[in-house]
């Protein structure tokens, strides 16, 4: 097993060992079947994901491990992300105190399609992985960086934000909570604060990226913004 791999999986076991552990530890239960759908949901999500970069891509997948609030050049970034990071600690520990003290009740199916969710914000995820080897997970400018713009580009400057607000909205529903939800409201400006800075970044710093605005209007959702 060679370097990265060993990393990747480290990572990724590490990191659904802490989200089991929150969500549970704060559920007080493993009685939560929500939760182990939702877990096995996003592990095979995320191993497909890994796997196509590992065979496809591994230069990205590198700069996609190097992300976080410390990994940020920009203080302002450091500050969004660190934000951002906090609220998605809340959206698995909300419906986890959720399911403890019986606060929202939910229906299967509506849990169920908060999971289908899950995995479409992966799909979309793994589509700008396909076209866009400088999807990095921080807002930088690499030195042979180049303007996308085709495939999800071509319909909005940022399909990866837009995918990773499905993700994001489908884990409360996933998880059996009405009132997590309400989480995404509070997410959205911050996502939109991220993405307006990281388009002043771009316009300053990469080549034919304002002729690429001036094309593409929409940002975020077809038709709306």
């Amino acid at each position: 097993m060679d370097g990265l791999i060993a990393k990747t999986v480290a990572s990724l076991i590490i990191f659904m060992l802490v989200m089991g552990g929150l969500i549970f530890g704060a559920a007080g239960s493993l009685h939560y079947w929500q939760a182990w759908v939702f877990l096995i949901t996003y592990f095979v999500a995320s191993v497909g994901v890994l796997i196509d970069l590992l065979r496809r891509d591994r230069a990205l997948l590198e700069r996609r491990m190097r992300g976080g609030p410390f990994a940020e050049k920009e203080p302002v970034q450091r500050l969004i992300m660190t934000i951002v990071s906090l609220a998605f600690l809340g959206l698995l520990l909300l419906p986890a105190l959720d399911h403890r003290f019986g606060w929202s009740q939910m229906a299967v199916p509506a849990v169920l399609c908060g999971d289908v969710l899950v995995v479409l914000g992966f799909l979309g995820i793994w589509r700008v992985f396909r076209e866009n080897s400088f999807a990095a997970a921080t807002v930088e400018v690499a030195r042979d960086q180049v303007v996308i713009s085709t495939g999800p580009y071509a319909i909005v400057r940022h399909p990866m934000y837009a995918a990773a607000l499905v993700l994001l909205a489908g884990i409360p529903i996933a998880l059996g909570s009405w009132w997590a939800l309400s989480l995404i409201a509070a997410i959205l400006p911050v996502l939109i604060w991220r993405l307006l800075h990281e388009e002043n970044v771009l316009a300053a710093h990469l080549s034919g990226y304002t002729e690429y605005q001036a094309r593409v209007r929409w940002r975020l959702l077809p038709c709306v913004w």
